[in-house]
């Protein structure tokens, strides 16, 4: 019986001896970051919590706990999930990620040793692609620099200078998945013309596919990144790419900053080989490059995506909707790919 099989069967049993057991409140769950007070209120009042960050010896409170954990709430990339830490855990079921991106846990090792892992995929759409296309507008029009202008009072000496326009552009979405669809809508409204890339085409999509994402920079004068992070993707745009986006071209990332090469990019935006660059993510946040932030043609914002009040509420019912729907022996809502529990 594989290891996953074996953990459900494991868990069933437990639930059909004492269905009160999941929710008792001396059930171990630790969430390792700060996280929603919404979501810290919604766990503390079902399970027992335990704040790994507010432990004098974090790796020792793993140790006490690791006989009889059977939950982790992850909720920053900061703190890596790998194989080395899972193996630690015997008891561990669940990996509660909040958050679409889940390259900060090793789901393929979770899934070899029985461990689920969920994120929040979704509920946040609408806000990241929001998101994107004022990251799109700002960086085109030059919009934050032109109110700087205002402010500074140099308005009144001369009229702020003429930008580039959004007319006639082409925007290529890397990664046409929940958000890179949602971006698409919004972008079709603007009247730009549409492509994507990713791993293979989709059926049913009008959007013309390219096969390579080189080909796909070639073909538009705007890259909106929205596909995920991890090893696979890594610095998937760099140099190469950006000179095939040229020199009226806009790089837009709303997903991970490890998929673009930050030095490449730096170094395009001061020599005029793109036009310009919107970004909310970014390789080590929350650090940002000097020579990032010292650059007039980037609009940077600090991984505010999906933060709206009504969006990180959302995230944060699904992250325990999910953690308390397995323990209780309900089908999960939203497990990644990697994980082959029943939907």
């Amino acid at each position: 019986m594989p290891a996953w099989q074996e953990a459900r069967f494991a868990a069933k049993k437990s639930l059909q001896a004492n269905p009160a057991a999941a929710l008792m409140s001396d059930l171990d769950v630790v969430m390792l970051n700060p996280g929603l007070a919404r979501l810290e209120e919604r766990l503390s009042g079902a399970v027992r919590l335990h704040r790994l960050w507010q432990a004098p010896d974090p790796a020792s409170l793993l140790a006490q706990l690791a006989p009889r954990l059977r939950a982790i709430v992850a909720t920053s990339h900061s703190h890596p999930i790998d194989d080395a830490m899972m193996a630690r855990l015997p008891k561990l079921e669940i990996i509660a990620s909040f958050g679409v991106g889940y390259d900060h846990i090793n789901a393929k090792a979770a899934a070899a040793r029985g461990i689920v892992v969920t994120h929040t995929p979704g509920v946040l759409d609408d806000d990241v692609a929001d998101i994107a296309m004022a990251l799109t507008l700002n960086a085109v029009r030059r919009l934050p620099q032109a109110e700087a202008y205002l402010r500074a009072g140099e308005w009144r000496q001369a009229p702020f200078a003429l930008t580039a326009s959004l007319r006639g552009r082409r925007m290529g979405i890397l990664g046409l998945g929940r958000i890179g669809k949602a971006v698409a809508a919004r972008a079709q409204a603007f009247g730009l013309a549409l492509a994507y890339h990713g791993r293979s085409a989709q059926k049913d999509c009008a959007l013309t596919y390219y096969p390579t994402l080189l080909g796909l920079a070639e073909a538009c004068d705007i890259l909106v990144v929205a596909a995920p992070g991890g090893a696979g993707t890594r610095h998937i745009v760099n140099g190469e790419v950006l000179d095939a986006l040229g020199a009226q071209g806009v790089l837009i990332n709303v997903s991970r900053g490890s998929l673009v090469d930050e030095a490449a990019l730096i170094e395009a935006l001061k020599t005029g080989r793109i036009l310009a660059a919107g970004l909310d993510v970014f390789e080590n946040e929350p650090n940002v490059p000097e020579a990032l932030l010292a650059l007039d043609n980037a609009v940077l914002l600090p991984h505010v995506g999906s933060a709206s009040h009504a969006t990180r509420a959302a995230m944060a019912d699904l992250v325990v909707d999910n953690l308390l729907g397995w323990l209780d022996g309900r089908k999960l809502k939203t497990p990644v790919p990697e994980t082959p529990w029943p939907r």
